[in-house]
């Protein structure tokens, strides 16, 4: 790992100072160093809701050359600081929909802060159709990245899974599973609120893509957001209509394997209510497969047989959601916002596991079938609210948040199995999974701006959590009666009382932030019918500190630290036994404790005319990592009858389930490029290494009796890779790629071998610029595949799985009193972004 980072810091170092010499620019021949120059700030604000508005335009125009000498945007406070020669100039600004701001002929002589400078509506601009800017797919900003939604063709008709594919430093695996730099242990938030569904993956398959709006990316969070999520946070932001008057989106999809969509996205707005919904149907048929090849070894090594299993996956998904919601005006300085949603969603599944039986000398013996016939529904009720009130317009303002949700789900199957060869060798078993789970969440913030770019803030939030799944298992093999053995009740409790506090300032060009968090915890996870109690009682300090170096107005240096934790959840804690294939089966493990990591990160942004190119180094050092292990599980799928009466040939049942097993280290680079070629064609692309260091053993008991030391030390090279491109094509039609590359790595039990995956999509505005007709192809070459091998003492095996096959889809986008690419401006009126603070400065 050493030798990786000294090539990581000499690359790092390399790069600041190329950039740092592309500033010092010469001044003209025969004149020496440029002139000094002076600095310009001032911030820019929406009149009548006192709103930053970022991305403003600010130009600076010769009064004597009438040229455009110098020019900048605000930063999201609203904010400017634009150096520009001592003369006279003409200062305008800007912004979409907006009436522009003329200074004339004002004298710069030295530095000069503007003041605030509000900008109103334009009527007239509001009714054209001419689009005058569009909103980059990524943006990079010095704390976080954020993904924008609304222009991406690739992900229409599909759902937040597919969404979080395209996001920088994100990678889904075939599962849906999220990761954030090659870690699972990363928080979900919607609408800045943690979501704790039990299978989460489940969760973001249940919300359509068209509902989204953005995707926050958090690599190290402050301590104003929650501990929990060692690789960091994605805060998914839901759409909401904040135009005068009504307007909003209709969207209609439909694609093979059959599915279709219908959304509509609405807001009317008067005076003082905003009353906004976004209301969806989907249905969604997936097709997916997977394989396992084994092959089994005596006590001596020698193989004794070989098992080919197949499996082929139908799914069926449809449901209902909505958010509705009216956030009202009470005085020009309090806002209150509350909002339902509601999902309802049910579905089939249907997962056919063929087994092909072979002996040592892999001469075919039987075959026998497994069929899994599923049934699951489900809905989720939330409701929250939300009070700000802004003490004045300088960002002084208190935050009141609260919400209550209630989920049910059931799940039932029966699994039946055949073996053909020898019918009386058959198993039947039903499961039946009914989960209620009810979350009350309160916040409070309060932020209090001291000083020349200061700023205090202190909060408290409360999350209580209660969960109660009954599952039950019968089950019956070669006519005998095996019972429920398998079943239980779990019981989750979590209580979480936490307070934080941090205070961020600036000297000249640095910028300081540094936090201090308190949280305690209180989580039963317990199984009644068998009496297992388990308590996991503790309270920690986590400490952040953020400090940035502005180089210049279009470059920057970061360093961060943060202490993060994980609590293990959903399927890492669910004991439920997932028994499609009943050799080869997953269960969580509710005895698993939380891991705590020390985060540590140095970025470096830079930004040119048509170029953003942001940076980051990170280490990372995690305790009590959570990690899959296989192992025999001490029980036996029965042989067949040799025709003597005698059963030969039982198979080892292998069991897969995350334990504690140590610590691990990992030392990462990863860069984000933003390209603009011509006004025609845009790039993003993302480039992900890191290097993880794994110590730590297990212990457990073999088939024979026999207790097994497994040594899990691993060290692991991985990367993965992404690139968007967007290209206008002859009569104005958009063309969209994505190409995404995972490498392989080592496991501490084998290894997982790379993957990739191409999209592409097609765009077309019609209706003069009123609606817009899109065709893209998820998986063009059908290889979004998870393959591993995995190598024990008993067997030896390689697997591959994917959960949803090529997918075709259409849409049909009709906007009512909307621009194509308008930009969600109004944030709501409290100010700040969703996650609520901003880095100083």
């Amino acid at each position: 790992m050493y030798h990786h980072l000294k090539t990581y810091l000499t690359l790092t170092f390399f790069l600041t100072l190329m950039c740092s010499f592309a500033q010092q620019r010469p001044g003209p021949p025969g004149q020496g160093p440029a002139a000094a120059k002076v600095s310009i700030t001032g911030t820019v604000i929406e009149k009548i809701s006192k709103q930053p508005l970022e991305y403003a335009t600010i130009s600076f125009t010769n009064s004597k050359t009438a040229k455009v000498v110098a020019g900048g945007i605000t930063n999201p406070k609203g904010a400017f600081n634009i150096a520009v020669s001592p003369g006279m100039y003409t200062i305008k600004i800007e912004f979409i929909s907006f009436k522009s701001i003329e200074l004339k002929d004002k004298v710069l002589k030295e530095d000069t802060d503007l003041g605030t400078l509000a900008l109103s509506e334009d009527a007239a601009q509001l009714n054209e159709v001419v689009i005058r800017a569009e909103k980059s797919t990524v943006e990079i900003k010095l704390d976080k990245k954020v993904y924008n939604v609304g222009n991406d063709m690739l992900v229409k008709g599909g759902t937040v899974s597919d969404v979080l594919e395209n996001v920088p430093s994100v990678s889904v695996d075939v599962e849906g599973n999220v990761s954030l730099r090659g870690s699972d242990n990363v928080r979900i938030f919607i609408d800045g609120r943690p979501s704790n569904a039990l299978n989460m993956a489940e969760a973001l398959r249940q919300i359509p893509a068209d509902a989204i709006d953005k995707v926050e990316v958090i690599t190290n969070p402050s301590a104003r957001y929650d501990a929990e999520g060692g690789a960091g946070i994605l805060n998914i932001i839901l759409k909401k209509g904040k135009n005068q008057g009504f307007n909003g989106t209709f969207i209609a999809s439909t694609g093979y394997p059959e599915t279709y969509g219908l959304s509509a996205n609405l807001n009317y707005k008067t005076e003082k209510m905003n009353y906004f919904t976004s209301t969806g149907y989907s249905y969604r048929t997936n097709e997916g497969a997977g394989k396992t090849n084994s092959e089994y070894y005596n006590l001596d090594g020698s193989t004794s047989k070989f098992i080919d299993e197949t499996r082929d996956t139908q799914r069926t998904r449809k449901g209902i959601s909505t958010k509705t919601g009216v956030e009202w005006e009470i005085t020009p300085t309090a806002f209150w916002t509350n909002a339902i949603s509601y999902r309802d969603n049910r579905g089939d599944n249907e997962d056919l596991v063929t087994y092909r039986n072979f002996d040592q000398d892999r001469q075919f013996t039987f075959d026998n079938y497994r069929l899994n016939n599923g049934y699951d529904s489900g809905n989720d009720f939330e409701f929250t609210s939300n009070f700000i009130k802004n003490f004045n317009d300088k960002g002084h303002k208190l935050t009141v948040d609260g919400s209550y949700s209630r989920n049910n789900d059931k799940d039932n199957s029966i699994i039946t199995g055949v073996n053909e060869t020898f019918p009386d060798q058959s198993s039947f078993s039903t499961t039946m999974n009914d989960e209620v789970q009810k979350q009350f969440q309160f916040q409070a913030d309060y932020v209090l701006p001291i000083g020349e770019g200061g700023q205090f803030e202190a909060g408290y939030k409360g999350n209580f959590n209660d969960l109660n799944k009954d599952y039950d298992i019968f089950a019956s093999e070669n006519g005998n009666d095996l019972g429920n053995s398998l079943s239980n009740t779990l019981e989750y409790k979590e209580k979480i009382n936490a307070i934080y506090t941090q205070y961020g300032f600036k000297v000249n060009k640095f910028s300081y932030l540094f936090g201090l968090r308190w949280e305690d915890t209180n989580i039963d996870v317990n199984l009644l019918d068998t009496n297992e109690f388990n308590n996991k009682r503790y309270n920690k300090f986590f400490p952040s500190a953020f400090v940035n170096y502005e180089i210049s107005d279009a470059s920057s240096l970061s360093l961060s630290y943060s202490k993060r934790l994980s609590r293990p959840r959903g399927r890492f804690l669910d004991p439920t036994p997932n028994i499609s294939s009943n050799i080869n089966i997953f269960r969580g493990n509710p005895d698993l404790d939380p891991s705590l990591t020390d985060k540590f990160d140095l970025g470096y942004i830079k930004r040119w005319d048509k170029v953003t190119f942001n940076t980051s180094l990170y280490f990372e050092n995690t305790t009590d990592v959570f990690s899959f292990v296989r192992y025999e599980s001490g029980d036996f799928v029965n042989g067949v009858d040799d025709g003597t009466g005698t059963l030969v040939g039982g198979t080892p049942v292998i069991l897969s389930t995350p334990i504690n097993i140590g610590k691990e280290q990992k030392f990462g680079f990863e860069f984000t490029l933003n390209y603009s070629p011509t006004k025609k064609w845009k790039l993003n692309s993302s480039f992900n290494l890191f290097d993880s260091k794994t110590t730590g053993e297990f212990v457990y008991t073999d088939s024979q009796g026999i207790t097994q030391t497994t040594n899990l030390d691993n060290k692991a090279v991985s990367w993965f890779t992404r690139v968007n491109s967007r290209y206008t094509l002859p009569y104005k039609i958009e063309w969209q790629a994505s190409g995404m590359y995972f490498g392989p790595s080592n496991t501490a039990q084998g290894r997982s071998l790379g993957q990739y995956m191409i999209n592409t999509a097609l765009s077309k505005d019609i209706l003069k610029d009123k609606a817009t007709i899109a065709f893209n192809v998820s998986d063009i070459f059908n290889s979004r595949k998870m393959r591993s091998e995995t190598n024990l003492a008993s067997v030896n095996n390689y697997s591959e799985f994917q959960w949803r096959k090529r997918q075709f889809n259409l849409s049909f986008t009709y906007r009512i009193n909307k621009k194509k690419s308008e930009r969600d401006r109004e944030a709501p009126k409290g100010g700040g972004d969703e996650d609520g603070g901003e880095f100083p400065g």
